[in-house]
């Protein structure tokens, strides 16, 4: 440093040796300076020791006198200057070798500088063999020398050589490795019993070998010896041994770079084994595991272990008991058989001592991830699962954990969310590339841990293919070769080749074939006059990949068109008249410039010459000399190289006008009651309109609604359908075109004769008694004919797969439409068939189904109007005692005043009021009513008393204040007590039900249950009311449906 502490700066020239010396390999004017200082730094004692600043002066070349010339001056000054390389580092004196001695583990430095100019370079290298490649690096501008780590096949010759173009100079360093000792056996200590035998070994290493010597106590084992010891530097031993040998005997090792010491306790005694480890220690492992039970013990002399179960005898034996020195009992693979208690015994000659030992055996935990290796795409979610099952006795220490490809996930999952994790559950969302890998599930309890793992292969669309290169290019052809491109997971199904050149859409891409997946290259067809540039896409079953970068440019040669105009059509709008039409070629199709079209016709089968003319547009204007004519048309297509291939001919028709003659009718054949046959004169195209005019079963006349049904080509006939049976018609026929139509032929009547009639509008079972039923039903919407009256048929249907056999009833009075059936089996479900019929025959039927009463029930009537909910109505017949009824309840559902669907909900309930009228006659009944009157009066009068003492009754009060819900529930249902209040539902029991119950006044409606017409039904819409007093009529409807039945609790 100088004296501003500034650094010195080191370079090639000029070196600080490790010692603290400045070398200078040559001297430059700028090294002049009166400050070189040199600083010794202590820094544990924070201390820095500076000696005295010292001079350099570097003298300058003077020029001898002025006349000397600059040339003479130069050649004094480089004479001077330039000479070889001399060692300063290590100095001269020590010759061209020196000895360094290194401890093995330290880093090893050499150094070596020399003088001369121009200023030598320093190089390395090992006599014999290779600088230790990686321990050794060149520091100072290759001066030092420094290998880290110093091993024994360190040692040798190093060179340094100090060169430049004027010659060389070298020292030659010969290392030393030596170490300081250490152990590679140390004595043991051991007890020994009375009389035994033993030895100590005790062995070192270091460079130099180290010396061994042995102390007893901490004095030298030669001066102190046992009888019976025979020491040698490498072990002691000792025969019959006995108490006075208890000592500490001690080795030690020592060379010139230190000494080691290691103690040994030979201890002699005699003693009963001792038990270490604590009785009845109990042990658990899963199924499959080993199991470890200890006993631990100290014994002198040596003793002899063994485990056997405790119900058993003998000791264990197998394979698969192993019983270690310290005395702990191995179990491999454990069963459940294994469980229970386990003797220790530990014997030698002063005795024997025993242990209790308990093992319980788990269940083994099983753990499966589920699915297993799934191939999840792209930006997909991904779920996995781990089901786990573990003993019950390991639950509580049951622990989940994810991981991926060996790395842990923290215990939620990720940061941003994308990964979660919920105990059992991993859901990964937004798949990416980076979510593949192998994912583990470890279940870990207090006793066993088990990992299942399962590879998650992410599927993406491939990477473009790349590298597209263009070759054999032909006039038509060229091929195209690709290198594919990543496919992630899914292989390639197929490429799609592309291409861009039409020059009416520029930069549009059009396909243009297909290569299976397999393929790199293709043979690509092409058209002239194209300049074409392709790309291609890879497809897997992800999806297809973005487009490669496009192709060079590939441009073919013009050509004659290869095809003609195709959809060759005619459009006339007058008669005479021809419009021709095509499509025109594609820009892709046209093979050169100057595409045109060349437009021949004449007329079909004509010997005439053909009239040509030729186009640029896709359409000619022809007139010809007559109406609807049909011609030869031909087109073809022409460019500036040529023609197309020969046109093939069309047949076109000029132009039509209206059709001038009406179709003469032959006759209408009537096939049935609604289908006729018509024929006419055959012209093509015709059309027959037909009207009905009047009913034959009243006579009433029909405004005329005309039908109409066309019939093309040659016809002279067709069939009129659906028809209404018994009317008469007008029927007309004309002809027609695409102009129009033309004159209608004269009318033709004719009528359908009598038809089957069509099914009854409604059936209903209106009453029903035990062995009755009174069925009522609507007429058809359609007689198609006299109606002559109806068929009726009933069978047992019962709920059974078997059916009853079907009775028929003729009934042939049309106008009655209702019937009572009798005879019929109590308490039995019926299924009914109502048939209207004409002289033709029975049309289809309607059916309903219904069930007969039981003994001692009493008919039920069944009212054929709706139920309005939103009043109060009562039924019409009155319920007599005894007697099981039938309630239909219809609720119509109103959206917006229109009617959507009605609900018909069928109870059945049994009246129970007879029960009640039964006990109002026993004498025991009056007499409990009396007694309870009786007690009622003594009660009323005991507190009109007490209240007009001005008392209050304090089980009243308390009431009063603090009513019970369920004791005012109990004396409402046993008092029965009644509420006219809308508002108010009645409660318990209906004692109105009864023998003299009336059919006005109070009569029992199904509304008056709630507060408007929610309190009918539950939630889920079962009835829940009982009857109460009603005020307002109403009626009960039933449709034709089966319905269910409840039973109506009173």
């Amino acid at each position: 440093m100088n004296i501003e502490l500034e650094h010195i700066e080191q370079d090639e020239r000029v070196y600080m040796s490790q010692k603290g010396d400045l070398y200078f390999a040559n001297v430059e004017e700028k090294d002049s300076r009166n400050d070189y200082c040199c600083f010794a730094a202590f820094p544990r004692l924070r201390t820095i020791v500076q000696k005295m600043p010292m001079k350099l002066t570097v003298n300058s070349l003077k020029h001898a006198n002025d006349s000397s010339s600059y040339t003479e001056i130069s050649s004094k000054a480089n004479s001077i200057k330039q000479r070889k390389p001399r060692m300063l580092l290590p100095p001269s004196e020590s010759g061209s070798e020196s000895s360094v001695t290194i401890l093995k583990g330290d880093t090893l430095l050499l150094e070596c500088f020399a003088e001369g100019l121009p200023t030598p370079q320093v190089e390395w290298n090992k006599m014999g063999g290779d600088l230790p490649k990686g321990r050794e690096t060149k520091e100072n501008y290759g001066k030092t020398l420094k290998i880290e780590n110093v091993s024994y096949r360190d040692k040798g010759n190093y060179r340094c050589t100090a060169s430049n173009f004027l010659g060389a100079a070298t020292h030659d360093f010969h290392v030393i490795v030596e170490e300081p000792p250490h152990w590679t056996k140390k004595p043991q200590s051991g007890v020994y019993s009375t009389g035994s035998n033993g030895i100590l070994l005790c062995e070192a290493e270091g460079e130099p070998e180290p010396t061994i010597k042995w102390r007893v106590n901490g004095s030298p084992a030669e001066k102190n010896p046992f009888a019976g010891d025979v020491i040698s530097p490498r072990e002691i031993s000792f025969t019959n041994l006995q108490p006075n040998h208890t000592a500490v005997y001690q080795c030690e090792a020592s060379n010139v770079h230190g000494t080691i010491l290691a103690n040994a306790n030979i201890d002699v005694v005699d003693v009963r084994p001792l038990i270490q480890t604590e009785d009845e220690e109990n042990y658990a492992t899963v199924v499959g595991y080993n199991a470890f039970l200890q006993c631990e013990f100290f014994a002198s002399p040596e003793a002899v272990v063994s485990w056997q179960k405790v119900e058993e005898v003998k000791p264990l034996e197998g394979r698969r008991y192993h019983i270690h020195e310290n005395g702990t009992l191995q179990i491999t693979r454990t069963t459940g058989d294994d469980a229970g208690s386990y003797s220790c015994w530990v014997e030698n000659a002063k005795g024997k001592t025993a242990l209790t030992a308990n093992l319980d055996i788990r269940d083994a935990t099983k753990l499966q991830v589920s699915p297993k290796n799934p191939h999840v795409p792209k930006s997909h979610t991904l779920e996995l699962h781990c089901e786990t099952t573990c003993d019950s006795h390991l639950k509580h220490s049951l622990k989940l954990s994810w991981s991926k490809n060996g790395e842990a996930f923290a215990m939620n999952g990720t940061e941003d969310g994308r990964i979660i994790i919920d105990g059992a559950n991993l859901t990964i969302s937004n798949v990416t590339l980076e979510d593949q890998g192998i994912y583990s599930c470890s279940a870990q309890t207090a006793l066993d841990s088990v990992t299942d793992t399962t590879q998650v292969t992410v599927l993406d669309v491939p990477d473009p293919p790349e590298n597209l290169h263009l070759s054999d290019r032909q006039n038509r052809s060229v091929r195209l070769t690709w290198e594919a491109g990543n496919d992630h997971n899914s292989n390639v199904s197929e490429y799609i080749v592309e291409f861009e050149g039409n020059k009416e859409e520029p930069g549009r891409w059009e396909e243009l074939t297909r290569v299976q997946g397999k393929e790199t290259t293709a043979m690509l067809s092409l058209a002239p006059y194209v300049r074409y540039q392709f790309r291609v896409l890879a497809v897997n079953e992800v999806g297809r990949s973005q487009p490669s970068r496009p192709s060079d440019r590939h441009e073919t040669p013009p050509a004659a068109p290869d095809t003609n105009p195709q959809n060759i059509r005619v459009q006339a709008s007058q008669p005479k008249e021809m419009i021709i039409k095509w499509e025109p070629l594609k820009s892709m199709e046209q093979n050169g410039p100057g595409l045109e079209y060349r437009v021949t016709w004449k007329p079909q089968g004509a010997p005439v010459e053909w009239e040509e003319e030729t186009v640029t547009n896709h359409t000619l204007r022809v007139m010809t000399p007559t109406v609807y004519a049909p011609y030869d048309v031909q087109v073809q297509a022409i460019n500036h190289l040529g023609s197309g291939p020969e046109p093939q001919s069309v047949i076109l028709y000029s132009g039509e006008d209206y059709p001038d003659t009406a179709p003469v009718i032959h006759g209408v054949d009537v096939i049935n009651s609604t289908l006729v046959k018509v024929s006419w004169s055959t012209i093509p195209k015709d059309r027959i309109n037909w009207w009905k005019t009047k009913s034959l079963l009243d006579g009433r006349t029909h405004p005329k609604e005309v039908n109409i049904l066309r019939f093309s080509g040659q016809r002279n006939y067709g069939m009129v359908p659906s028809l209404d049976a018994f009317s008469e018609f007008h029927l007309t026929v004309l002809a027609y075109n695409s102009k129009g139509a033309g004159p209608e032929s004269e009318p033709y009547v004719f009528q359908t004769p009598e038809g089957v009639p069509e099914r009854p509008t409604f059936l209903k079972v209106i009453k029903v008694d035990k062995d009755t039923a009174t069925l009522s039903w609507g007429l058809p919407k359609k007689l198609n004919g006299n109606l002559t009256g109806y068929l009726l048929q009933y069978q047992i249907i019962n709920d059974t797969y078997e059916i009853g056999e079907l009775n028929d009833i003729n009934i042939t009075t049309p106008s009655k439409p209702s019937w009572r059936l009798s005879n019929l089996n109590a308490t039995t479900k019926y299924k009914f068939y109502l048939r209207a019929c004409t002289s033709k025959g029975c049309g289809k039927p309607i059916t309903e189904e219904s069930a007969t009463l039981g003994d001692g029930s009493k008919s039920f009537g069944k009212i054929p109007e709706g139920v309005n909910l939103t009043q109060k109505t009562h039924p019409v017949e009155v319920f007599e005692p005894g007697a099981e009824h039938i309630v239909r309840l219809l609720t119509k559902n109103w959206v917006d005043n229109n009617s959507i669907f009605e609900d018909v909900i069928e109870t059945r309930g049994r009246e129970y009021a007879g029960l009640y009228d039964d006990i109002s006659t026993q004498g025991w009944f009056i007499g409990l009513m009396c007694a309870i009157a009786l007690l009622t009066l003594i009660l009323l009068t005991i507190c009109f008393v007490k209240r007009n003492k001005g008392g209050k009754y304090s089980v009243k009060e308390k009431e009063d204040l603090h009513p019970d819900p369920e004791v005012q529930s109990v004396k409402d249902e046993t008092f029965g007590e009644y509420s006219d209040s809308d508002e108010k539902p009645l409660k318990g029991s209906l004692p109105s039900l009864n023998r003299e119950m009336q059919a006005t006044g109070s009569a029992d409606s199904l509304v008056e249950y709630g507060e408007g017409e929610h309190r009918l039904f539950n939630e889920d819409g079962s009835f829940i009311g009982a009857y109460a007093g009603a005020k307002e009529k109403g009626s009960v409807e039933s449709n034709g449906s089966s319905t269910a039945t409840f039973p109506l609790r009173a």
